[in-house]
């Protein structure tokens, strides 16, 4: 399922780019598009503002198709504490443009698998495709507003593929 996770964060970080050029972050001095993979990173006390996080939950797999398809949870991470303009009196405007951000990001539901591990990359052949996303309501913790999405994502095992 690795290659199907990675052709799934890869696909978000390349459509956010193209939705919000100026959602970025400074990881390891690098400057990139506003969303990183929590298992990929160094673990933090509180996630980060104006990013998106991706976090793997559940895998499972049906090994009654011909071929077996692999399932996994994915829960994707946001919060904003607003603008310091506003003073952070436009939080629920900032979260609602991250709403629609990654819906949009989302859509479509589908993208080709990639194997990123080889140098150059290699296309599989096949789709990694997922479920419409379920909201979950807003959290509030002081002045930061949090949501978080679940969407499942799903490929068929290539021969060879862990």
């Amino acid at each position: 399922m690795q290659n199907a996770k990675d052709t799934f964060y890869l696909a978000l970080r390349t459509r956010l780019a193209v939705i919000n050029p100026e959602r970025t972050v400074l990881l390891r001095g690098a400057l990139r598009p506003g969303i990183l993979v929590e298992e990929a990173e160094a673990p933090v006390a509180q996630l980060p503002c104006d990013i998106y996080v991706l976090r793997w939950l559940g895998l499972g797999a049906d090994m009654e198709l011909s071929c077996t398809m692999a399932a996994e949870e994915c829960e994707i991470l946001y919060s904003t504490c607003g603008t310091q303009a506003f003073g952070g009196l436009d939080r629920g405007r900032m979260l609602s443009a991250m709403d629609e951000e990654v819906f949009v990001m989302l859509q479509p539901f589908y993208t080709p698998k990639i194997n990123y591990s080889a140098q150059p990359p290699i296309n599989m052949g096949t789709q990694v495709f997922w479920d419409e996303p379920t909201f979950a309501p807003i959290s509030i913790l002081r002045d930061r507003l949090s949501r978080s999405i679940k969407v499942m994502v799903y490929s068929y095992q290539e021969q060879g593929e862990e």
